[in-house]
């Protein structure tokens, strides 16, 4: 088998607003049916889509509560479940009541990890001839996949940008991965990694994939068994598995609980896609939420949050680093930009949120230093 260098060089060479949304079945209207019917039979998708485990791998479906527990099995094996913490200040700058699920606090300080680990496991019981797995990544995803590929034995081999972040690098290398620069951004590194994986006779761990949803489902059924009744949730979108496993879990428990995702103004293909219903390309242009920098969506995500989210807010950089500072002075956590993201749209809409009981996912905490220390100097990184 070739190895991982003489390959590369081979191939080097050659938003809708909330007030207008109608809810759960209601809200195939909005988006311009006439056909009642057909609306209301298509809103009734998600209470169908529930295959035995040996089936999911080839659908996009969300999993059900046997399936998601079966996943916690896996989890737990190597990690204990994280915090769900509502924090006074917060609860103050919100004037409302919220509860922060610290998926910051995985052994990858980020919720990666646990699709990571579910999908490893399946992968080695369904393929267990494979030797190793590729992943693009800026950071978090490159993580999960390094320490699950470890710990199932096998190699992995990361994707990452040029110009990508030196302590995540730094991270994944610990993790044992052997690490791949190539393309100048995320979309470029993936290109690349699919043909890499195919070249390796590797599995390619894409960032969205039905294994990585049942693992992401497994810290939001925590949190929403042990948290108070939550009427809101907002979860930061960067390529889907969060809030696809965020939907599955609210689903799967027949909870009425608004989803809001949350993505980077710099970055708004979710939210486009959202309001045209048609996966639109946009430039991903933050420079401070890496982890929402996504210019393609995934299609059959996009299913997922069509059917199950009730609105997507886009914030700024300068809403995110202030997001930032607040978990800093109000919890004493760190959080990365994408990790804030959740609460900086909770605080964009804290208007409407008098009287309610909101969650918020904080799905990461790995920031590098020099970026941390001028969003806390009150300034927000550039490109430039």
């Amino acid at each position: 088998m070739p190895g991982v260098g003489e390959v590369c060089a081979g191939r080097l060479r050659r938003v809708f607003p909330r007030s207008s949304l109608l809810h759960q079945s209601e809200r195939r209207v909005a988006w311009g049916s006439s056909d009642s019917l057909c609306h209301l039979a298509r809103s009734k998708v998600r209470q169908l889509r529930v295959l035995p485990p040996a089936q999911y791998a080839g659908f996009m479906i969300l999993p059900s509560l046997a399936q998601i527990r079966e996943a916690q099995t896996v989890v737990y094996r190597h990690m204990p479940p994280t915090a769900q913490y509502s924090w006074p200040l917060i609860n103050d700058r919100l004037r409302s009541e919220a509860w922060i699920k610290h998926e910051n606090h995985t052994p990858v300080g980020a919720f990666k990890l646990r699709g990571a680990l579910v999908y490893m496991d399946w992968l080695k019981q369904t393929q267990p001839d494979i030797k190793g797995a590729v992943a693009a990544t800026r950071g978090n995803h490159g993580q999960g996949v390094g320490m699950a590929a470890r710990l199932a034995g096998l190699r992995a081999v990361i994707v990452v940008p040029h110009g990508n972040s030196i302590d995540k690098n730094r991270a994944m290398l610990a993790q044992g991965v052997e690490l791949v620069e190539n393309g100048q951004d995320f979309q470029e590194s993936l290109e690349f990694a699919r043909r890499l994986a195919q070249d390796l006779g590797f599995a390619m761990v894409d960032s969205f994939h039905e294994r990585l949803v049942m693992g992401t489902a497994t810290y939001a059924l925590e949190f929403f068994e042990g948290a108070p009744g939550l009427d809101t949730v907002y979860v930061p979108i960067g390529l889907g598995s969060s809030i696809c496993g965020v939907s599955a879990a609210r689903n799967a428990l027949g909870l009425k609980t608004e989803i809001v995702g949350v993505v980077a103004a710099g970055s708004p293909s979710y939210s486009l896609s959202f309001q045209q219903h048609k996966v639109v390309e946009a430039p991903a242009q933050t420079a401070i939420a890496d982890g929402l920098a996504c210019r393609t969506p995934n299609s059959r995500e996009m299913d997922v949050i069509w059917d199950n989210v009730d609105s997507i807010v886009e914030v700024s950089d300068e809403e995110i680093a202030s997001a930032m500072r607040a978990i800093y002075e109000d919890t004493h956590n760190l959080a990365e930009g994408a990790g804030a993201s959740g609460l900086a749209g909770a605080l964009k809409e804290k208007d409407l949120l008098h009287g309610k009981r909101i969650g918020i996912v904080l799905t990461g905490g790995n920031v590098d230093r020099n970026a941390y220390a001028e969003v806390l100097a009150g300034g927000a990184p550039s490109d430039e």
